[in-house]
């Protein structure tokens, strides 16, 4: 049976001693320690890093009309601009997770950071919209492997109320991090150019790899340990490059499939090619995952009714909560009249109930059983983005979005946090992050997707807009699309609280057992300690 670790242990049954000096050659932490208040660099590390790669999917929102203007980019190109980091980011992410099992956690995470930081530079030089898109694209290569090997360093730095903290601290900071996205654009846009928002991450990801060397251990999930050559000791492993093809192929069909199907029509043979391309897609990974000796997603995971509704829910979660702000951006700008910082800081009442919640009630929310934050989170982000519907017409200002988003954020701050801790203690140990992945993946999955299918709802509202309307006529268009994705929005998240609160059991046979479900003391048991 496996015994639990002492806090900030992370390795594979070595203990750092109570000094924490340096661990030896195989890449772990080599920094000393700095007492009790030390303990919290590796969270430092990892919520800045995370915090970075989330800031970085809506951060671009309100830039977009200056980088139309500086790169002369159509709107096609400012879509993708928006949509292929998200994309990579998903796609990506399940195999970043089963590598960092075999590889190592703390070294993907530091090349991640690093990947990260090169293309943030590629993206801030870039001198057209193809480089621009493309170097979007290598950023969520970087980000997938941030993401997939934060909360696996978290459970394994940090154990009992810590492990609560850990985890409010850093759940809050994820909710908050894709509202607080458009205020620094507006910003760094505003006042600095809207490069400044890519070439910003420089020094915060130095920083951040900087804590990591000198703080985090180095750990590994417990699978077999790959071979390694002769020449230098790199693991030899076979990572399920087929799933990965097959996932990122469906993933990235299907969101081009429903883009041109608002564009184009749905019966259009473009549209019809990409929608049957991603089903096929989607056999052909289901048909490898149930066959390969390591799988990108162990499809038993998925049996167990308590991990499956954690995915449903990390998937509506994200599709309900943020998308809709991409839109609610255009209504301020372009019919109320709002400078890109006005514009971000519309939305900061989210962001600030989101940051607070879980910052401030991280311990508590993590003792609950997982599908009373997760549930009720969820029904309160649909209650608030339902009450925004409610209170907007075709009179409305900004002010009568705050209540809503107020209550939204409160939602977000319950629900992120434990979602990432309830799903990898819904895994057995040894998938530690394969489960980071997964739940990761659907979340930006239903990301990408919500802005897709919001925006084709969006774009029908203002399909019967005449050349040379009025203002007033423009306005009320903008309502009603806007009026519309915010009830579509609502309802996905009730719908998601619903089934948490139904399936989601704390404790139950085979979906991780006790308080593990929780995250919060269970053991983090990375390398077999």
């Amino acid at each position: 049976m496996h015994s639990a670790p002492e806090r900030g242990t992370a390795v594979a049954g070595r203990m750092p001693d109570a000094g924490g000096e340096p661990e030896g050659p195989e890449g772990r932490a080599t920094g000393p320690a700095a007492g009790p208040a030390g303990k919290w660099w590796p969270l430092a590390a990892i919520t800045l890093g995370n915090f970075l790669l989330l800031v970085d999917v809506t951060i671009v929102n309100t830039a977009l009309p200056r980088i139309a203007d500086g790169l002369g980019a159509s709107l096609t190109s400012l879509q993708w601009v928006m949509d292929i980091y998200a994309l990579a980011l998903a796609a990506l992410l399940m195999v970043a997770g089963s590598a960092a099992d075999l590889f190592g956690r703390r070294r993907l995470y530091v090349a991640g950071l690093t990947l990260f930081a090169l293309a943030s530079l590629a993206c801030g030089l870039a001198p057209d919209a193809g480089i621009l898109v493309a170097a979007r694209a290598v950023q969520g290569v970087g980000a997938a492997a941030m993401f997939a090997t934060n909360t696996p360093l978290l459970m394994a730095a940090y154990q009992g109320r810590d492990r609560g903290v850990a985890f409010g601290v850093w759940g809050g900071t994820s909710g908050a991090a894709a509202a607080i996205g458009p205020v620094l654009g507006g910003l760094l846009t505003e006042y600095l150019d809207w490069r400044a928002i890519f070439l910003v991450n420089l020094p915060l990801t130095a920083f951040a790899v900087w804590i990591t060397l000198r703080r985090v251990h180095e750990s590994y999930g417990d699978l077999p340990r790959p071979r390694t050559n002769s020449v230098g000791g790199t693991p030899i492993a076979r990572i399920d490059w087929p799933g990965a093809v097959s996932f990122t192929a469906c993933a990235g069909a299907l969101t081009y499939g429903l883009m041109r199907g608002g564009e184009q029509g749905w019966t259009e043979s473009g549209t019809l090619a990409s929608l049957v391309g991603a089903a096929l897609a989607l056999l052909v990974f289901l048909a490898v995952e149930r066959r390969v000796r390591r799988p990108l997603l162990d499809l038993g995971l998925l049996r167990r009714p308590s991990f499956a509704a954690l995915m449903a829910a990390a998937l509506l979660l994200q599709a309900a909560a943020f998308p809709y702000l991409t839109f609610v951006g255009l209504w301020v700008q372009n019919i109320l009249g709002l400078s890109p910082v006005q514009a971000g800081l519309a939305v900061t009442p989210m962001a600030l109930m989101s940051l607070l919640v879980g910052a401030l009630g991280g311990r508590a929310l993590q003792r609950m059983a997982p599908q009373l934050p997760v549930g009720v989170g969820l029904l309160l982000t649909g209650a608030g983005v339902l009450l925004s519907y409610a209170l907007l017409d075709d009179g409305s200002g900004w002010a009568a979005l705050v209540p809503g988003l107020a209550v939204s954020g409160l939602g977000i701050g319950m629900a992120m946090p434990v979602l990432v801790s309830a799903a990898l203690g819904a895994a057995p140990p040894q998938r530690a992050g394969m489960a980071s992945g997964a739940v990761n993946t659907f979340r930006q999955l239903g990301y990408a997707l919500g802005i897709t299918v919001l925006g084709t709802v969006f774009t029908t509202a203002l399909h019967g807009l005449r050349p040379g309307a009025s203002r007033r006529t423009v306005g009320a268009a903008y309502v009603s699309g806007l009026t519309d994705i915010m009830l579509l929005s609502g309802v996905v998240a009730v719908a998601g609280g619903l089934l948490v609160l139904a399936v989601v059991r704390q404790g139950t046979a085979g979906d991780g057992g006790g308080r593990d479900a929780a995250g919060v003391d269970g053991v983090a048991r990375s390398g077999g300690a």
